[in-house]
């Protein structure tokens, strides 16, 4: 299908600049001697994970058991659930690992949790291998690398009747508050040291400890060193937003997703087109705005060549109608109604969140859909 005859507003994915993202991260896991597992929250699509492993018996995140069941559906084996599971989510846990063979490694950041999951796990007669979630600085949960409390939840863990220690895990997710490369490679050593200190310190008390697992987009790109950790752990680079862009870890022609819109009105009393890709279609995340204040919800493209039109952005949201200002009315002309333009997303996990696949594009057509699972 030609774009032109295209039902706006639907998700794009140029595949050449996904490949490229790939390789680059791929490549930078190896030269820090980590393997890579890859966060899936941000394509939630098989035809996506494809591109990134060739092996489905190679490590995976996902962040809902939605996903996990999807994955492990779709012959991955090993799947880290990257936020502390609470019993009332064990059952769907324990069904996807008898289902599918494939280990969902669950975590933990309290004895409490532990005490409560082992519980709920006898009563479902299912057994689980748990990550210790450690605090490397960005204070949203897990325990202070190190802490007394570490050794407490490996203990609880190692008194359990079903669950078992596997190892920890942390994310740096306060990396994404600086656009400094230094400051990134600062933060990715706070990380690292977070994560193997806790390993180091459990080890030291007759815990195995097998898996290290850290990592964001940011610090694993700028990593001095991983000394210490097993696993990385990133997504968003697979596609890239403005948000990325706007902390230096990737260029605008490496964004691989775009919304595509079309023009469907000329406000001239505000000076703004109408396009048909508001809240819902664009998302109302607007975090690459703290560093590059011109991206507002969403740079506007050039529907062939998916370069920024200068000085062009999604200034203001509706649920369906955003607004673009335009600097003058020559723009009226160039975009009359019914043209269509591309629009790069702020944040790409939240922007693919309101579609229910991709339309893959070579040469300005749509030869493909790639399903993704969307939900919890």
């Amino acid at each position: 299908m030609k774009l032109s005859q295209a039902e706006t507003p639907r998700l794009l994915l140029d595949p050449g600049k996904l490949q490229r993202n790939v390789e680059r991260m791929a490549a930078r896991c190896v030269a820090l001697g980590v393997i890579l597992r890859p966060h899936l929250k941000t394509p939630k699509s098989l035809k996506v994970a494809a591109c990134i492993l060739a092996d489905k018996s190679a490590p995976i995140t996902v962040s809902t058991l939605k996903e996990a069941d999807y994955f492990a559906q779709g012959g991955y084996r090993d799947i880290l659930y990257a936020a502390a599971i609470t019993p009332n989510k064990l059952a769907h846990a324990g069904n996807i690992q008898r289902a599918t063979g494939a280990r969902v490694l669950l975590v933990c950041d309290s004895v409490e949790l532990v005490r409560a999951a082992d519980s709920r796990a006898r009563e479902i007669v299912a057994e689980f291998e748990f990550l210790i979630e450690v605090d490397s600085g960005e204070h949203r949960s897990g325990v202070q690398p190190a802490s007394q409390a570490l050794p407490g939840i490996a203990s609880a863990l190692k008194d359990a009747a079903n669950l078992s220690l596997a190892g920890v895990m942390t994310h740096a997710g306060h990396s994404y508050t600086t656009d400094k490369v230094d400051e990134h490679a600062a933060i990715a050593e706070a990380e690292r040291a977070a994560a193997a200190g806790s390993a180091e310190a459990l080890r030291a008390a007759g815990h195995d400890c097998a898996i290290v697992s850290a990592g964001s987009t940011p610090t694993v790109l700028h990593a001095k060193h991983m000394a210490g950790v097993s696993e990385a752990r990133a997504g968003v680079y697979l596609f890239g937003d403005l948000a990325q862009v706007s902390l230096n870890t990737c260029n605008l022609d490496d964004i691989a997703i775009s919304v595509l819109a079309t023009v469907i009105g000329h406000n001239k009393a505000n000076g703004s087109l109408v396009i048909d890709a508001g809240a819902l279609a664009l998302s109302k995340d607007i975090g690459a705005n703290r560093f590059m204040p011109d991206a507002k919800y969403g740079y506007v493209c050039d529907v062939k060549t998916g370069k920024h039109f200068p000085g062009l952005s999604v200034q203001t949201v509706y649920q369906e109608h955003g607004m673009v200002p335009v600097p003058d009315e020559s723009w009226f002309a160039r975009l009359a109604i019914g043209t269509q333009v591309r629009v790069l997303p702020n944040h790409s996990c939240m922007t693919c969140a309101a579609y229910e696949s991709y339309d893959v594009v070579r040469d300005g057509e749509i030869v493909e859909q790639w399903p993704r699972v969307n939900g919890w």
